[in-house]
């Protein structure tokens, strides 16, 4: 059985696969290719119940619920200010949480440290050598590590996807690019707990306010050719800043008074907005893939975070139970299909945001009809989800 681990990567999966490990029984450790921490890299993300839900398997939802701020609801809005219809989590279960991504790190690597997970900094996987009854990791420093199985937890651009299989796709551009802000001080009045996503003339715009006027915005931009996080970088937040303003001139929306109140050193640029619809091999001999590794999904799902965080646990769960091998199977079998369906789901919502006139006035006119008679049921399958972690892992058919 599996008592040894590697993690490549520690952003998100990295760490709760570790401390999932650990509960598991399986020593883990973690290895980031930064050299220090990724304390105030990133924008906003939201953590919906079934993030929470899994987190709880390891005891970390209550530090995320300490820096998250609850989302009671989304509301869809069209440029002109109105209201298209309102989703949000089910009444049964707990709000989805609002978080900075550097804050949901730093709250995860805490966690991590706290119940003996061991990091290590500066260590690029540069390749690695299944040696039969072990996998050796080799990084870019010229050090190694050893253990029974290696985890790719290292993102859309996974060095571990590469070395499972050389033909892998590689990420898709989905046609946004993206930026976001805090507020501190917006002078608008509170959402009441709910985030605006309004489908503007030219761009999409997210935004939330609470009761003191403090709160955050994000926009996907689309473009035609795609920018990486860097070639954006290289434009000046002040340019991006007017770009945006253009963008939503137009709009009936706060979107242009929360740009014009961003100081261009708090503008977060992400870059281009991407996915893979599907990784066909998630697996081969001691090295497997979880979160952006295996399945990434773009901002638009809402769950990119939790789908990572549930398979982080659910991966550790059938490692618990499983030889290494046929943990792989029973993992991905438990995975693949919620996964891929998520993803799909995200990438209607991007035609959505990215629309142009004549689908713009369609979806404006059909989605309130659409929202109207949906049911909410139709919806909850992406909510409770929950992994039975006291339930023995079985073995695929």
């Amino acid at each position: 059985m599996t008592r040894t681990a590697v993690v490549a990567g520690g952003g998100i999966a990295g760490p709760v696969a570790a401390m999932a490990l650990r509960r598991a029984g399986i020593e883990a450790v973690v290895y980031e290719a930064y050299p220090g921490t990724a304390d105030g890299v990133g924008g906003g993300l939201s953590i919906a119940p079934n993030g929470l839900d899994a987190l709880a398997v390891v005891g970390a939802h209550a530090a995320v619920e300490r820096i998250g701020t609850p989302i009671a609801g989304m509301v869809m809005q069209s440029w002109t200010g109105k209201r298209l219809g309102e989703f949000g989590s089910p009444a049964h279960l707990p709000a989805m949480q609002f978080v900075w991504r550097d804050e949901l790190y730093r709250a995860l690597y805490d966690e991590a440290v706290r119940a003996g997970v061991t990091f290590a900094h500066g260590k690029r996987l540069a390749g690695a050598e299944d040696l039969g009854d072990a996998v050796r990791a080799r990084f870019a420093d010229g050090t190694t590590a050893t253990a029974d199985i290696l985890v790719g937890a290292d993102g859309i651009r996974s060095t571990v996807r590469g070395l499972i299989d050389p033909a892998a796709p590689g990420p898709r551009y989905t046609g946004l690019l993206g930026f976001g802000a805090r507020t501190t001080a917006s002078g608008l009045p509170g959402t009441g707990g709910r985030m605006h996503l309004v489908f503007g003339k030219r761009a999409f715009f997210g935004y939330q306010i609470e009761a003191d006027s403090s709160g955050g915005w994000f926009a996907n931009l689309p473009r035609r050719t795609p920018m990486s996080r860097a070639e954006a970088a290289e434009i000046r937040a002040e340019d991006w800043l007017r770009v945006l303003r253009d963008a939503f001139a137009a709009d009936r929306t706060p979107a242009t008074r929360l740009i014009d109140l961003t100081d261009p050193a708090d503008l977060v640029i992400t870059g281009a907005l991407e996915d893979i619809p599907r990784v066909p091999v998630w697996s081969r001999g001691r090295m497997v893939l979880i979160g952006d590794a295996a399945h990434p999904t773009s901002p638009s799902s809402g769950q990119g975070a939790s789908l990572a965080i549930e398979s982080a646990v659910e991966l550790a769960r059938c490692l618990r139970d499983l030889p290494h091998g046929t943990a792989f199977a029973a993992y991905e079998r438990a995975r693949r299909s919620r996964v891929e369906r998520i993803i799909a789901l995200a990438a209607r919502t991007n035609s959505d945001k990215a629309a142009g006139p004549v689908a713009r006035v369609l979806r404006d006119l059909l989605m309130p009809v659409a929202m109207r008679f949906a049911k909410p049921e139709k919806f909850a399958w992406q909510f409770e989800h929950h992994i039975e972690w006291d339930s023995p892992a079985t073995v695929p058919a």
